[in-house]
């Protein structure tokens, strides 16, 4: 059987963050602006805005000092776990012999303490920002298939992003859309998903059915 791969963006496809950015973003605004402000006190869309023009609309002068004062240490605070049947569907790919990785704006320092061990043992590469120039450019989707040796044509891609849809059809590689993340289907659509997932039990072997003229039994 021809060797496969799975390549997901983390945040909102496999980790349930949306919470604690949420907290995060009004943590930083707190301790920037010294009033105190809630999640509930976020603009509309803030998962889906940059961290900085959130921080702006919150009165934040100087959102990147405010990020780097108080970013991580607010998101450390505030664990992040799988979607449940992530593990599975991961542990059922790698059973499978498909490979999976992951490709995220995050930083690898970051990521020690953002992605709990149970997952990370289960991606075989993840490529951060200092590896390769962010999405929606390909690159990091490329290095990531080029450390697995697998052909874009036989890989998946699954984000919850615009950004994520385009960097995958950019990279030649499947794009999937994960409904349950931070962005509605009709922007997924628009940005060119093939197929659209409907929740995170959508992960696993059954992923490799959207690839055409591969045998995924």
């Amino acid at each position: 059987m021809t060797r496969t791969a799975a390549l997901f963006d983390p945040d909102g496809v496999l980790l349930d963050s949306a919470a604690a950015v949420r907290s995060t973003l009004a943590a930083v605004a707190t301790c920037a602006t010294g009033r105190r402000v809630m999640p509930g006190d976020l603009p509309p869309g803030a998962l889906r805005r940059p961290r900085c023009e959130v921080l702006e609309l919150l009165d934040v002068t100087d959102p990147d000092d405010a990020c780097d004062r108080w970013w991580d240490g607010a998101m450390s605070a505030t664990p992040v776990q799988p979607f449940p049947g992530v593990l599975t569907g991961l542990l059922a790919l790698r059973a499978h012999g498909t490979a999976t990785g992951a490709v995220t704006l995050q930083d690898p320092d970051r990521l020690r303490w953002l992605l709990p061990q149970a997952l990370s043992e289960l991606l075989e590469v993840v490529v951060t920002r200092q590896d390769a120039p962010p999405k929606p450019a390909p690159d990091g989707l490329h290095l990531a298939l080029s450390r697995l040796n697998i052909e874009p044509q036989r890989a998946v891609f699954v984000g919850d992003s615009p950004t994520d849809m385009t960097a995958a059809r950019a990279a030649g590689i499947l794009a999937l859309g994960a409904v349950w993340g931070w962005y509605p289907p009709a922007a997924l659509r628009a940005a060119g998903a093939d197929h659209l997932l409907p929740e995170p039990t959508s992960i696993g072997p059954s992923l490799l059915r959207h690839l055409p003229l591969i045998d995924s039994a």
